[in-house]
């Protein structure tokens, strides 16, 4: 399922395309610290966060996730979202928690 493709499905809104259109999810990270999501955040994972600020773009970028989705019904300011446009960053956005949009990840993608 691609990232634009769960957002439809579960109703987040899609802030930044990106690639979400062409990108598969395979599967999902949930975490804040930077640092964590660096080394562990495996290439075309959901990042699932609520770390709104540029250097989770490029954590993104860093990881090769195949998107991120911000929860908390939290924004990125638009520096931000400007760094995900020109890296092509899916950016999703959802009102939910995180345990919420990760448990529809793992129902979706059969990890759970």
């Amino acid at each position: 399922m691609t990232p634009v493709e769960f957002a439809n499905k579960y109703g987040l809104r899609i802030i930044e395309p990106g690639c979400g259109e062409e990108r598969q999810i395979e599967g999902a990270y949930c975490g804040d610290l930077l640092s964590m999501v660096m080394g562990r955040a495996k290439e075309n994972d959901a990042f699932v966060t609520v770390m709104a600020n540029v250097n989770t773009i490029a954590v993104a970028v860093l990881a090769d996730v195949a998107c991120v989705i911000l929860c908390e019904g939290i924004h990125f300011d638009q520096m931000s979202l400007t760094r995900a446009n020109q890296q092509e960053v899916c950016v999703l956005e959802s009102d939910e928690p995180a345990f919420r949009v990760a448990l529809k990840l793992g129902k979706e993608l059969g990890l759970c």
